[in-house]
């Protein structure tokens, strides 16, 4: 259908919302010709390469933003997972290619580049290992880059021992970088079943089936969905429902425009527009808000998770029939620290880490943004991810973990990392042990649900 996009402005503009924005527009580059035996040579092709497609990246974007009005938050790249094109090279090559992603970032401007990824669900290769251990250094000595590694499928299973490297690499980060509240971790999500065309950091990378470039935009609206709820009034839920897939849709038509727009300029394809309802920790941009305006006292009450999923599955039905072209994760995300009605729930000791993880079950993406005492076991580390990846294997979606064990933090403290990142208070973890059960390592075999062929 046509885009009518004056139509659409006025429309969010006659609601009187506040916080609509394009959370991120994210190029995707393929570094799969980069790739050479000298590690010199590799890192000078992966600088020359972003720089050549993303130079002009934020001024661009910025003039999209000029043109229609709205704002873009963030303007990103992504890159071909690390561990791919360059499989031969060791722990310390990797964080040097880190490096180099990091001054490439900063020259164009950008505020963080995502891709030094793997994807581990069914074993490892020996670059893949090499990554894997290579994280942590990678990153406590840059500012802009973002890993995330696929630790498990429902095609494939859960890579236990995937799991295992990836909580020791997250408590090894979180000391690396102890200094900062261990802000490293914040840029470390482990998945299962990642999609390939996420355009929102820490997970985006650029997979191996996508083009040589491409632009994917991510839209975010919490605060738009929020004031249609409450000008709804006492409905019932099946209308209430429809005020959503309304409110979503004119958003989503609007994300795709800027989207295509910023592809344009560029000259590269448009990719794809990730409908996912992002909150930031400013007021009125809550998730959890919205829970509550749909009839729940606070996130964490009875009712939570079936309010939760039907929200998400009104975002998703809106952005469907809104866009032909919907792909990353597209839902409803629950970051703690990121969202201040999460924080306050978590405060007031409404919202738990087991009822979080309920509540991935319905929703994008997982369990974000969570940060818990810095003595938390390795092992409980890799049971959290691991009860993570099975909800996502089961029930065939993306789920992943963001979790900080924060550096000499304990219950009721708090770490305060400003801007989008926001406030995350402590959360308390259960002190029974799964020691015994992730030490067994090997993998959990696919599903039944995975016989699809």
């Amino acid at each position: 259908m046509p885009y009518e996009f004056e139509e659409i402005l006025e429309t969010i503009k006659m609601t009187e919302i506040e916080h609509f924005d394009i959370r991120t527009v994210t190029l995707g580059i393929s570094l799969r010709d980069c790739v050479d035996r000298n590690i010199e040579i590799t890192k000078q092709k992966i600088y020359d390469k972003i720089l050549k497609y993303g130079k002009n990246h934020v001024k661009y974007a910025k003039e999209v933003e000029d043109q229609y009005g709205l704002s873009i938050a963030n303007k990103r790249i992504a890159v071909t997972p690390i561990s791919i094109p360059f499989d031969h090279f060791k722990r310390d090559d990797f964080v040097e290619i880190a490096k180099t992603l990091d001054k490439a970032a900063e020259e164009i401007g950008i505020d963080f580049i995502a891709g030094f990824s793997a994807l581990v669900q069914k074993g490892f290769t020996n670059g893949e290992r090499e990554l894997i251990e290579s994280i942590p250094y990678a990153l406590s000595q840059t500012k802009r880059v973002c890993s995330s590694v696929n630790v498990a499928s429902t095609k494939a299973g859960i890579n236990m021992d995937a799991i295992n490297l990836m909580a020791e690499a997250i408590k090894k980060t979180a000391e690396l970088t102890k200094d900062q509240n261990s802000i490293g971790c914040a840029k470390l999500v482990v998945y299962c079943n990642v999609p390939e065309d996420n355009p929102f950091v820490a997970g985006a990378f650029h997979g191996i089936s996508e083009p040589e470039v491409v632009l994917n935009v991510g839209i975010s609206g919490p605060g738009v969905v929020l004031d249609a709820i409450k000008s709804a009034g006492k409905t019932d839920l099946q209308s209430l429902a429809e005020v959503i897939k309304r409110t979503v849709f004119k958003i989503t038509r609007a994300g795709e425009l800027v989207g295509r727009k910023v592809a344009e300029k560029h000259g590269v394809p448009f990719g794809i527009v990730d409908i996912s309802l992002a909150p930031t920790p400013a007021e009125g941009d809550s998730i959890a808000d919205i829970l509550i305006a749909m009839g729940v006292e606070d996130v964490g009450a009875p009712g939570t998770t079936a309010a939760l999923a039907m929200l998400n599955d009104s975002v998703k039905k809106a952005g469907l029939m809104a866009s032909s072209s919907v792909g990353g994760m597209s839902g409803a995300f629950i970051p703690v620290s990121e969202d201040q009605g999460m924080i306050r729930a978590v405060q007031k000791g409404h919202l738990t880490i087991e009822k979080l993880e309920a509540m991935t079950a319905v929703c994008s993406v997982g369990l974000d943004m969570i940060a818990v005492p810095g003595d938390t076991p390795t092992s409980t580390i890799a049971g959290i991810i691991a009860d993570e990846c099975a909800i996502g294997m089961i029930n065939n979606k993306t789920t992943a973990v963001r979790i900080i064990p924060a550096y000499g933090k304990k219950v009721g403290d708090t770490v305060d990392y400003g801007g989008l990142l926001g406030l995350a208070p402590i959360m308390k973890v259960s002190n029974l042990s799964c020691e015994n059960f992730v030490g067994r390592g090997g993998r959990v075999p696919a599903p039944t649900g995975s016989l699809t062929n």
